[in-house]
């Protein structure tokens, strides 16, 4: 049984920085996907950064790239690393970890119909 759980989140002041990490334990695939997806109250659930443990490629959302920084803990399988600089207003958001088999997310890695595992979310807030 895979278990994701994130933590790092709260609240902090425009411009200021956060270091979410996520866990998947039990989860046991070679190869695979993992990503942070955000949530805002009223909107979808959108792709904010994702990596690919098989070729080791990230990729970020246009809003988000040269301030989140997306990384694996090559140590340990299944840990997930989102650093967040300049953070603003407009990142205020519930975050996500998820996590699938490379097979499932490869030709899906953006979306959360590419995703098996989730974590319940860890709550980031910037004010203004």
């Amino acid at each position: 049984q895979v278990t994701v759980m994130e933590s790092g989140g709260g609240s902090v002041q425009a411009g200021g920085s956060l270091r979410l990490s996520c866990a998947a334990s039990g989860f046991t695939s070679r190869s695979y996907c993992m990503g942070w997806f955000r949530q805002a109250p009223g909107k979808e659930r959108e792709g904010v950064a994702v990596t690919n443990y098989a070729s080791g490629g990230s990729d970020y959302a246009g809003s988000v790239k040269g301030r989140f920084t997306i990384s694996l803990d090559n140590g340990k399988r299944g840990t997930l690393y989102l650093q967040m600089n300049s953070l603003k207003p407009e990142d205020t958001a519930m975050y996500y970890c998820a996590a699938g088999d490379y097979a499932d997310c490869n030709r899906d890695i953006w979306f959360p119909r590419g995703y098996h595992y989730w974590g319940q979310g860890t709550q980031v807030t910037v004010s203004s």
